[in-house]
């Protein structure tokens, strides 16, 4: 087999998917498939035993997304990563930095060899596999667009989608996102977290609180400059004096939408 051949594992939950980008990837001359998976965990089960040159890995797996099977890789035995996801340009903004590209499904037979060439570059030029993914994989930076909120902690990387959470509360040097029944603990500032989150639909109500206008179902006045909020999961917060006027203007902003 030709030097220049990479083999390839393929990873898709949709046997639809799975099947049609095999088939797309098997017509290359360029390329032999290897394995092909229908979740995250038999993808990095395969990529250790045959130790491909590149992965097509899709964004959400059950089990194991892409992201997480490519933390649980070791540098050494991590080959080349492109991801395939569904999501749109918003939220492919975030994984195209990490990745040696992308592919939106449904893509082209064009975008789909613009990848294969990207690939044989990257191999070509004998660059250590997703160098820009390492630093996301080993920082606490967290990436943010208007789809996903993508944070590493302690021992696993949080992709919780803006829209999900409802508030977010200080504790000492940590904050904590509330999204719905689940309870996120993230080492990171209420200032720094006030500065990432769209502010279109964010407010800071007090310096330990930020709040989801699109969760606020009333605004009732306290007095002396105050209001309390209620979410619509019957939760209420006060709003201090400091962040009145800002809280009040997000509010109606959101109601214009």
């Amino acid at each position: 087999m030709a030097d220049d051949v990479l083999r390839v594992v393929v990873a898709d939950d949709e046997p639809a998917a799975l099947n049609g980008l095999a088939r797309r990837l098997a017509a290359s001359p360029q390329l032999r498939v290897v394995a092909t998976c229908p979740n995250g965990i038999a993808a990095l089960e395969q990529i250790r035993v045959t130790r491909p040159d590149a992965a097509f890995l899709d964004v959400a797996m059950p089990g194991l997304a892409g992201l997480d099977v490519v933390r649980a890789l070791d540098p050494a035995e991590r080959p080349h990563i492109v991801f395939v996801t569904a999501y749109d340009r918003f939220a492919i903004q975030a994984f195209d930095l990490y990745a040696v590209d992308y592919l939106l499904k449904p893509f082209t037979r064009e975008r789909l060899a613009a990848t294969v060439s990207r690939l044989h570059e990257r191999q070509r030029s004998q660059r250590r596999a997703n160098d820009p993914l390492d630093a996301l994989l080993q920082s606490a930076q967290p990436v943010v667009t208007p789809e996903r909120f993508v944070v590493r902690t302690a021992d696993t990387i949080l992709v919780i989608p803006p829209h999900e959470i409802d508030w977010c509360s200080a504790e000492d040097n940590y904050v904590r996102i509330h999204a719905g029944s689940k309870r996120h603990l993230i080492r990171m500032t209420m200032r720094r977290l006030e500065e990432l989150l769209p502010r279109a639909t964010f407010a800071r109500i007090h310096r330990s609180a930020i709040v989801n206008v699109e969760r606020v179902r009333e605004c009732t006045p306290l007095g002396g400059g105050e209001y309390r909020l209620t979410l619509v999961n019957g939760l209420r917060l006060v709003v201090s004096r400091s962040y009145r006027e800002a809280v009040l203007d997000r509010l109606q902003q959101a109601r214009a939408r």
